[in-house]
């Protein structure tokens, strides 16, 4: 309708409406002269009006009869027309009843019957009316839903009651041909005139955004108005879950409204919440979403399920050359590494445009350019694993861990296998031959030390990716189920962003596959399993680490793509170590490295004494000396219990 045909029609509304309330003044006035004349006289008019077009779309969606009708709008007159309170308390013969009461329906309406009184007759069931306190249904005061005193007049406002509840969501920007297919499919599945009841339709998957884009775009093909309520905040009461239900299939009746229930980030711990949606979804009676991480159990309900992944690898390099424009030739194709290590939707590749456009960047300066788009997309992918994971910031180089070269070039393979693996899996078909998925796990292996988390620090730096430390001790849960919830949350989280996720502690959970000699034996074999299969479908590189190869199972270790040793450093190696341990800018004097190499412990140990010994130096306003490495030194050895021998530290002092 246009502008001018809307409020025409909201003029003729009105028009009509005033006339019916009129002829009802006439009614309650005769009844007034009735209660006056001994013996009464007979009214034989009726009311004979055209029907307001608001109250006929509410009778025949509700059903609602003649004299029900009638009865709205005697109770919408108290809200319309400043006098009626005095007019219904004058014709009930109660001045101490100023609004409208079963009683003065039955005796005044044409066609009156007693079912309109029923707690499941439309006026009662729909909540149209609320009954004040009375111990008589008849003579209790009735009072007029504030939203369906708006929809009389032609105002059609969301419930009041559900503004705190529920948000509009508009239509989506852009969606890839694979979310218009399934968009188009759901109209499909909605417009089959075959149905008497239209099923649920729920849509599963990670990525929540584009779950509403899809159930968007379909409401925009069918003229719905969509709107998302949240199941994390539906209350604990069965009774208040009831009004809910009847308000929204209300907003479905009146004003063509439909709803998502966004579960996305419901955590499936609470039986009792889990019951009462299971019992809304299934009694509900008006067509509705259902959007989750995971699939939901069907009842007797007609549920239909579509599964939503991410853009394909195609469709965000098409996404990204529209959105770049005549900047593609600027960027040295990397929208094929973009796609290759962040697997962003549609909005989010828009949001990063946005950012982009925003910064003022120089066209001609195409390095420039491509830094400035990969750092606003590993920005813009980071919030959610923030929450759950530590992120690790350095700037290491290959130049910074000291590795036998057999260490080094596994190291570098895996570099190569993270850069190409779009390549291989998609363009070279090596996609279908692997059915786990893009992941790709590495397992290290060695003494605390040795440089685990420095290599992997390494690689994201060269990989120009974010490295988050999850430890896996803390993951782990006695609690049966607990530990894949935790893992869940944080591969979900992760998905998209491209980092790089260091599971620390790995033998906390793989340990030597026990015999299940019960429940909680069979549930730690699925933690591990569990794992494995979340790291086989990431998209990224997962790194675990352990402490003592050894323990693993060995049917875990075949699962796992690459294992890099990282051996107690000999040595030549701790005196390289040493010679790169200092940062350019720091003041030294006369350090001895083959005499600091003499002291037997690993890396990490190494960079804690040069750490210490900067600070004593610094405080004492001195270079960094042997003297206080040696002070440092003895620091350290104290942490670890172990002695400090006069063959690791003889000539230091003389030579300091």
């Amino acid at each position: 309708m246009t502008t001018q045909s809307i409020h025409e029609w909201q003029d003729t509304n009105k028009i009509y409406l005033l006339n019916a309330l009129e002829q009802l003044r006439s009614l309650l006035e005769v009844k007034i002269k009735n209660l006056e004349t001994d013996p009464p006289v007979t009214c034989k008019g009726g009311l004979n009006f055209p029907i307001p077009p608001t109250l006929k779309q509410i009778c025949t969606q509700f059903n609602l009869s003649v004299f029900e009708g009638n009865i709205l709008l005697l109770c919408a007159g108290m809200e319309l027309d400043g006098g009626w309170g005095l007019l219904c308390a004058k014709a009930q013969g109660d001045l101490q009843k100023p609004y409208p009461t079963f009683s003065l329906a039955l005796s005044t309406l044409p066609n009156p019957h007693w079912n309109a009184l029923i707690p499941t007759a439309p006026l009662r069931k729909w909540r149209f009316l609320e009954l004040g306190d009375s111990n008589s249904i008849t003579q209790s005061q009735l009072f007029i839903d504030e939203q369906i005193v708006h929809y009389l007049t032609g105002i059609f406002h969301l419930d009041e009651r559900l503004l705190g509840l529920v948000e509009s969501i508009e239509s989506f920007n852009y969606l890839v041909p694979t979310h218009q297919t399934i968009a188009q499919k759901i109209v499909n599945i909605w417009t089959q005139k075959s149905q008497t009841k239209l099923p649920i339709i729920q849509l599963c998957g990670l990525d929540g955004g584009t779950k509403r884009g899809i159930i968007a775009e379909a409401c925009q093909h069918l003229k719905l108005n969509l709107y998302s309520l949240s199941a994390e905040i539906l209350p604990n009461d069965i009774n208040q879950i009831n009004l809910i239900q009847c308000l929204l299939e209300r907003e479905w009746l009146l004003n063509q409204r439909v709803f998502i229930l966004d579960c996305d980030y419901l955590e499936k711990t609470d039986s009792f919440k889990e019951g009462l949606i299971a019992h809304f979804l299934e009694k509900i009676n008006c067509p509705i979403f259902v959007s989750s991480r995971e699939r939901r159990f069907q009842r007797e309900r007609t549920l239909v399920t579509l599964d939503i992944d991410y853009p394909t690898s195609t469709e965000q390099q098409l996404l990204w050359q529209s959105i770049l424009e005549d900047d593609t030739e600027n960027i040295n194709g990397q929208i094929k590494a973009l796609v290759t290590h962040f697997n962003l939707n549609s909005s989010t590749i828009f949001a990063v445009n946005w950012q982009l456009k925003s910064l003022g960047y120089d066209q001609q300066n195409s390095p420039q350019l491509s830094e400035q788009i990969w750092e606003i997309c590993r920005i813009q992918s980071r919030p959610r694993l923030e929450e759950l994971a530590q992120r690790i910031q350095s700037e290491v180089t290959w130049n910074d861990l000291i590795l036998p070269p057999e260490e080094q070039e596994i190291l570098r393979e895996i570099a190569a296998h993270v850069r190409q693996r779009l390549l291989v899996y998609e363009d070279w078909g090596f996609k279908k031959k692997n059915s786990r998925g893009l992941g790709i796990s590495v397992l290290f292996a060695g003494a605390s030390g040795t440089g685990k988390t420095l290599a992997a620090e390494v690689l994201a730096n060269e990989l120009r990716l974010d490295v988050y430390r999850i430890d896996l001790s803390s993951v782990v849960s006695k609690y049966i189920g607990e530990t894949e919830k935790n893992l869940r949350r944080i591969f979900d989280a992760a998905e998209g962003c491209g980092a790089i996720l260091l599971f620390d502690e790995a033998d906390a959970l793989f340990g030597k596959r026990s015999e299940v000699k019960d429940s909680h034996d069979r549930y730690a074999n699925m933690e591990v399993s569990y794992l494995l299969q979340r790291i086989e479908a990431y998209r990224g590189l997962a790194i675990l680490t352990t402490n003592l190869k050894d323990a693993i199972d060995q049917a875990f270790v075949r699962r796992i793509r690459f294992i890099v040793q990282f051996p107690f450093p000999d040595a030549t190696q701790r005196a390289t170590i040493w010679q790169r341990v200092f940062p350019p800018q720091t003041p030294t004097e006369r350090l001895d490295f083959l005499k600091l190499a003499r002291l037997n412990v690993a890396g990490g140990n190494i960079r804690n004494i040069a750490l210490n010994a900067a600070f004593l130096a610094a405080d004492a306003g001195e270079s960094v000396q042997m003297k206080h490495i040696l002070q440092a030194t003895k620091s350290e050895y104290m942490k670890l219990e172990k002695t400090l021998t006069d063959t690791e530290i003889k000539g230091w002092i003389n030579n300091g």
